[in-house]
C-alpha cells in the first residue's frame, strides 16, 4: 500500500516544538514500511519553511529536507496535479497547498495520506487521510502499521 506523508509529521520528527509529538512521529515512521512511503515536493518545500520559521538555521533545515528527500521518493507536482488541486480546493474549501499534497498523493497512486491537516477519514480520489495523532487510529493507518 502506497502511503504519502504530510509536512507536519516530518516537522515533528525533526524535533521542532513538541517532544511528545516528536516521539509519536518517530515511532510511527519507524513502524511504516519505508518502501511504501512517498512525499511530495510541496511537502519538502513546506518543511523547509516551517523549520526555518521555528528557529532552525537554514542550512540545518536544508540538510533535513535533503535527508528526507534521499530516504523517501519524492512525487513531482505537475500541471495536472495543480489543476486537480485547484478543483479540490474549490469543492472542499481547502487551502490550495494542502490540496496540492492530496492531489499529488492521488496522482502517485497512494491509498493513504498521513496528515493532521485534514479531517480524519476524508477520502478523495482513492486517497484516505488519516490523522496519526488521533485515537483510535484510522483503521487503514492501523492496518499499515501491522504489516
Amino acid at each position: 500500500m502506497k502511503i504519502a506523508l504530510d509536512t507536519n509529521l516530518l516537522v515533528y520528527a525533526e524535533g521542532v516544538d513538541d517532544p511528545q509529538r516528536q516521539a509519536a512521529a518517530e515511532a510511527l515512521l519507524g513502524r511504516l514500511p519505508r518502501e511504501d512511503l512517498v512525499i511530495s515536493v510541496q511537502v519538502l518545500g513546506e518543511m523547509y519553511n516551517v523549520l526555518g520559521r521555528r528557529g532552525m538555521p537554514r542550512a540545518q533545515a536544508r540538510a533535513a529536507v535533503q535527508t528526507w528527500q534521499t530516504s523517501i521518493p519524492a512525487m513531482m507536482t505537475t500541471s495536472d496535479t495543480m489543476n486537480a488541486a485547484l478543483d479540490l480546493a474549490e469543492r472542499h474549501r481547502l487551502k490550495v497547498w494542502d490540496a496540492v499534497i492530496l492531489a499529488a498523493a492521488a496522482e502517485a497512486g497512494c491509498v493513504l495520506l498521513i496528515s493532521e491537516d485534514f479531517q480524519d477519514g476524508f477520502v478523495w480520489n482513492g486517497v484516505t487521510v488519516a490523522n496519526p495523532f488521533r485515537s483510535p487510529l484510522h483503521p487503514l493507518l492501523a492496518s499499515a502499521l501491522r504489516r
